[in-house]
């Protein structure tokens, strides 16, 4: 009895620890930054010395080879993937296919580029990785970028961002991009 009792508070003491360092994640347009604190939409967040920042910092397709480590955020538009986010990674990272934001009509693809070539609808890549392939549409609009090293001199009123907190509000990661215009 006592043994159960113990691995019962031992189990309560885990979710505990999980829930206090459960992230949740942030995205919008910079409302505004005084150097500590972060406004997005309704959420003001802590940005403190640990807080990691990356820049996403635009390229074109044509700076994308084959052998490359893309993460595509894709819409299906009837049978086709068509990317409105295209982003370069120094390394590999969660590679693979899914649906993106739980919803049905968008997906993740982390794959490496197989091709680039021109299409219908614009310039199409073939990703690949472990069990699958995927052909996405490029079109002009949409955003391609690499991920760099981030300062806090881009966290600036306009600039998009995603970003992870914890229980705290304390941010744990920003990827901020170029402001839109």
């Amino acid at each position: 009895m006592a043994s159960s009792l113990r691995t019962s508070l031992f189990l309560l003491g885990v979710l505990a620890v999980g829930a206090a360092q459960a992230q949740e994640r942030v995205r919008g347009p910079i409302a505004s930054f005084d150097g500590k604190t972060l406004a997005v939409g309704d959420k003001r967040l802590q940005v403190t010395d640990k807080t990691e920042i990356v820049f996403t910092q635009p390229i074109s397709l044509a700076d994308i080879k084959p052998g490359d480590f893309l993460g595509v955020t894709s819409v299906k538009r009837g049978d086709a993937l068509v990317a409105y986010e295209v982003r370069r990674f120094p390394k590999p990272l969660n590679p693979g296919h899914r649906p993106f934001d739980g919803r049905a009509d968008q997906t993740m693809t982390n794959a490496s580029v197989g091709t680039v070539a021109a299409s219908s609808g614009g310039r199409e890549l073939t990703l690949t990785y472990e069990g699958g392939a995927q052909k996405i549409v490029v079109p002009e609009s949409a955003s391609i970028s690499m991920l760099v090293p981030g300062t806090r001199d881009q966290l600036v009123r306009g600039a998009p961002v995603s970003l992870t907190h914890d229980a705290s509000r304390v941010a744990q990661r920003i990827q901020v991009g170029p402001p839109k215009l």
